[in-house]
């Protein structure tokens, strides 16, 4: 019925906001800004309804959680870096729709997840500053995921991609676009060091480390990067633990993904992090290789509902 129209790995970097304001940061994450529209305008080509965003910034210890309220209108300023986001308006509407067909979904795979369509819940900012650039006439609708995993097993993650393609794909009149809103490495610069590293890589390790994922990615080498993502998450000091990037090559078939990616917004520090906007071209996949969902094959495990 539906379709996973577009697919892509993207930056949230707050200092994409504070390039707006006047100051020195003025202009300087532009290519970022125009990677974001770049991806909005091929979303509106293809027809695509609804971005569904695996957020990175929105913490969950338990489960895996989609905001899809009907609309959200508000002010956000950031706990963690209130100095780059502060008082940022922003307004959208969600779609509670597919936000339970996607739920009812990972559910029966395995994969333990809530919808919450009747919450105060505003997403976070690894949603709001791409809907910025990409969303800033309201026209896509929003289903946010919560993609900083605490508790999770990266398997499960890469379930729920596949689950949730598996959905639009069966369920939903519509097409979707998939964002994994998260960086590459992710070790910031030591307190007291961030202007420094305003436009720095924090370590060459981490540098070298994420240029040759890009690679692999340009490559088509998604058997060697499924493999190494566990260590790569850990080394490589991920965002969320890369639990994004698990949903979204889980989507796109995991290791048999055959696709090569298209590097709209070329690899660049921010703070110390590695940031990308790359699309990766949806292909046809059965799901063979998504590794089965972990948690709920755990002895103690008891499926939801509980009683």
């Amino acid at each position: 019925m539906g379709q996973l129209a577009l697919a892509a790995k993207i930056t949230h970097v707050p200092s994409m906001y504070l390039s707006e304001l006047p100051g020195d940061r003025h202009g300087t994450r532009q290519d970022a800004i125009d990677g974001h529209v770049e991806i909005g305008r091929r979303c509106r080509e293809l027809g695509v309804d609804t971005l569904v965003v695996f957020d990175t910034h929105w913490l969950v210890n338990a489960n895996y959680h989609l905001n899809c309220a009907p609309h959200w209108e508000g002010t956000y300023t950031s706990n963690e870096l209130p100095h780059f986001i502060s008082n940022m308006r922003f307004g959208f509407s969600g779609n509670p729709e597919l936000g339970r067909i996607l739920t009812k979904a990972c559910c029966e795979q395995g994969v333990e997840t809530l919808a919450h369509d009747a919450t105060t819940l505003a997403p976070e900012y690894g949603t709001l500053v791409p809907m910025r650039y990409m969303n800033a006439d309201q026209h896509f609708k929003v289903v946010s995921v919560s993609a900083m995993c605490t508790s999770h097993y990266l398997n499960d993650s890469a379930r729920l991609g596949w689950a949730m393609r598996e959905a639009v794909e069966k369920h939903y009149d519509g097409k979707v676009a998939f964002l994994a809103s998260g960086s590459l490495s992710h070790r910031f610069a030591q307190n007291g060091l961030a202007p420094e590293f305003a436009f720095r890589i924090w370590s060459p390790f981490l540098e070298k480390l994420d240029a040759e994922v890009v690679a692999m990615w340009k490559n088509g080498e998604w058997g060697d990067f499924c493999a190494m993502l566990p260590e790569y998450a850990s080394k490589g000091h991920g965002e969320g633990f890369m639990h994004d990037t698990a949903m979204l090559l889980g989507a796109l078939g995991w290791s048999a993904y055959d696709g090569k990616v298209d590097v709209v917004t070329p690899y660049f520090a921010a703070s110390g992090t590695g940031q990308i906007n790359a699309v990766f071209p949806v292909t046809p996949q059965d799901g063979h290789a998504v590794p089965p969902p972990e948690a709920s094959r755990a002895t103690s495990y008891k499926a939801f509902p509980r009683l």
